[in-house]
C-alpha cells in the first residue's frame, strides 16, 4: 500500500519540485497540494494522508501552527507532520518539533533524505536533518528546565539502552540490529518509554534524553 503524501509550499517552483520527486519513488503517492497554511490545514482535515509535507514560512497559518493543530498535544489522532524551510534556524526546529512534528529537513537536503524523512514519518519514526540534530538536541538542553520531569516508573536497563540509541537518531530497524533483538521488541520498548515519559513521539524521547542528561550532546 502507498503512501498518501499531501505537500504544503507557498512557492510554486518549490512545490512542484517536490511533487515530482515524491511521485517517482515507488510507494509514494501525492494525494494533495496546497500553497497556504489555511488550505493544507483542510486538505489534511478532510483527506488524512499518511504524510504531511509541509513549510514553515506561509500565507494563512504558518507550518508550526499547522503541525500543531494537526499533530499537538491534545490532538485526539495526530498525523504525521515531515516540515521543510530554507532557513537552518534552531527556533524554527525547536517550534516544529513541540508543535508535534515528526520530522525537520532543510529544503536543500536532498530527495534521498526527503523519501526517508516521508518513510520514517509514515511508520512512526522521525528524522531530523543531520546537520541541525547534534545542535538542535544542544540547544534544547541549555534551553531545559532545572527539575526535569521524571518518568513515572523507573526505566529497565533495556529501555535505559533503547532510548540512548533513539536520541542519537537510529531508527527501530538500527537499533533491533544494534541490540539483537527482534524489531517488534523494539517498537514495544519505544512505546513503553513515551508512557512513562509522558511524550508524543521519537523526538521527544531524544529532547527528555538530553534534558536529563542520559545523552550529552556531541
Amino acid at each position: 500500500m502507498s503512501i498518501r503524501v499531501v505537500v504544503a509550499d507557498d512557492q510554486d517552483l518549490v512545490r512542484t519540485g517536490l511533487v515530482m520527486i515524491l511521485r517517482a519513488q515507488p510507494g509514494l503517492e501525492v494525494v494533495g497540494e496546497a500553497a497556504d497554511g489555511i488550505d493544507a490545514l483542510d486538505l489534511a482535515t478532510r483527506l488524512r494522508p499518511d504524510v504531511l509535507l509541509v513549510d514553515i514560512r506561509m500565507p494563512g497559518l504558518d507550518g508550526i501552527e499547522v503541525t500543531r493543530r494537526l499533530a499537538g498535544e491534545g490532538v485526539a489522532d495526530p498525523m504525521a507532520v515531515v516540515v521543510i524551510t530554507t532557513f537552518d534556524l534552531d527556533e524554527y526546529v525547536l517550534g516544529a518539533l513541540r508543535a508535534g512534528a515528526r520530522g525537520f529537513l532543510l529544503k536543500d537536503a536532498g530527495p534521498a533524505l526527503l523519501v526517508q524523512a516521508i518513510h520514517a514519518a509514515a511508520n512512526g519514526d522521525a528524522l531530523i536533518a543531520p546537520n541541525v540534530t547534534r545542535r538542535l538536541l544542544a540547544t534544547f538542553a541549555d534551553q531545559a528546565p532545572v527539575v526535569p520531569v521524571q518518568p513515572v516508573d523507573p526505566l529497565t536497563d533495556r529501555e535505559e539502552e533503547v532510548l540512548a540509541l533513539v536520541a542519537r537518531g537510529r531508527t527501530n530497524a538500527e537499533i533491533a540490529t544494534e541490540l539483537f533483538v527482534g524489531l517488534s521488541t523494539v517498537k514495544t520498548h519505544v512505546a513503553s518509554l513515551m508512557a512513562k515519559l509522558g511524550v508524543r513521539n521519537r523526538v521527544e524521547i531524544a529532547m527528555w534524553a538530553y534534558d536529563t542528561r542520559r545523552v550529552k550532546a556531541d
